[in-house]
């Protein structure tokens, strides 16, 4: 029988070897959602020595794996883990209360040194709550892709790092008024209709279209894919007179095409959409979509991690550099760009109805700087 002192250290060891396997899992923090892929971030495991950039992000899908290699080449190439950091992502279930728990556990742990935030909702107020708690112990904040609500959040983190999403959408919404100039009803597909990169892409897709466009649906999905795909079927089926549908999220652009295809319903659709899942990819190629207006995801990891070290270690020249104007009117924005992707064959679309920050690609070419960058998608 053992005694109580060897029994005590037995118990103790347990304990440290539980303790150390629990840090051994890699750079990247993972909430599963419908099978999309899930990159480890990082080939060695964490160091106790080393403080953590986060990246918390609003779901998981297959944009933040572009992000998650932006991050990841941030840390080799500003060599990070010389200086004591190593970068995590930490995927979000696309709830709210899921981040506002993560950004908890982040305050009460010593080894976080900045968080990259994207905000799954603007309007809940407990997320800046608990970014300005963060703030208060000394960790850099930033929101990338969806920032908090600008009107009573802006305090609550630095800086924001991504797209201009209400020109996004109003690009998105310029390609679909070039490809259906008589107009129609449209609908609007997302997962969280209260996020702000949400609301200010569908604001800016209205814009685009203009007054011969009437919004027939906006359908929200909580970031379930099934979800998503039934939401087109019960938009289409509501509206048999239905001319232009719009994914809004990354994934909702292939839930569009899956049934659409299966409606056998293309010829009388125009199909549009945020990002370029690689289903997106492959069905812009077979002729199921007509434009794409991309992000650069890539860069929101990379310049994301960029900056949040930069703060850390006061860093005051790549701060100035990154944001030159920040403290006037909208410094505090970095806008990490947006490319409309066409199809290779010839497109009613052209490069002078957009934007002269906007990048027009056909769809070759966007293939060729994905190849670059060792990317399938954005």
């Amino acid at each position: 029988m053992l005694t109580d002192r060897a029994f005590g250290l037995r118990w103790i060891a347990a304990l440290l070897l539980v303790g150390i396997l629990a840090g051994c899992g890699g750079g990247e923090s993972k909430s599963p959602t419908s099978g999309s892929p899930q990159p480890q971030l990082g080939e060695s495991a964490p160091s106790a020595d080393l403080k953590r950039i986060i990246i918390l992000t609003n779901g998981n899908a297959p944009f933040w794996d572009a992000a998650a290699a932006g991050a990841r080449d941030a840390e080799k190439e500003l060599n990070c883990a010389a200086d004591g950091f190593q970068v995590v992502v930490d995927r979000n279930d696309f709830k709210a209360e899921g981040q506002i728990e993560k950004l908890r556990q982040y305050a009460s742990a010593t080894d976080v040194a900045a968080v990259a935030i994207s905000v799954t909702d603007a309007q809940n107020n407990a997320i800046p709550d608990e970014l300005r708690k963060l703030q208060k112990l000394g960790i850099k904040v930033v929101t990338i892709d969806s920032d908090v609500n600008r009107e009573n959040g802006r305090d609550s983190r630095f800086a924001y790092l991504g797209t201009d999403n209400i020109v996004g959408g109003r690009e998105l919404g310029v390609a679909a008024k070039h490809l259906q100039p008589n107009g129609g009803k449209y609908a609007t597909f997302v997962g969280l209709k209260n996020a702000a990169n949400a609301q200010e892409r569908i604001g800016g897709f209205g814009e685009g279209v203009g007054d011969k466009f009437t919004q027939a649906e906006n359908l929200g999905d909580g970031g379930d894919e099934a979800v998503a795909r039934s939401n087109v079927k019960d938009a289409l089926d509501r509206n048999a007179d239905m001319a232009v549908l719009a994914g809004i999220w990354s994934y909702n652009t292939p839930a569009i095409i899956d049934i659409v295809k299966q409606l056998n319903a293309r010829d009388k659709l125009k199909l549009v959409g945020f990002d370029a899942d690689p289903p997106a990819i492959r069905g812009m190629g077979e002729g199921m979509l007509d434009a794409m207006v991309v992000q650069n995801p890539y860069q929101m990891g990379f310049q994301g991690v960029r900056i949040l070290k930069a703060l850390v270690k006061n860093d005051e020249a790549t701060v100035k550099e990154m944001f030159p104007n920040h403290g006037s009117e909208n410094g505090d924005l970095l806008d990490t760009g947006l490319k409309v992707i066409v199809p290779n064959q010839d497109s009613v679309l052209k490069p002078e109805m957009f934007g002269p920050k906007t990048e027009y690609m056909k769809l070759d070419a966007f293939k060729a700087w994905l190849t670059k960058y060792n990317l399938t998608g954005s």
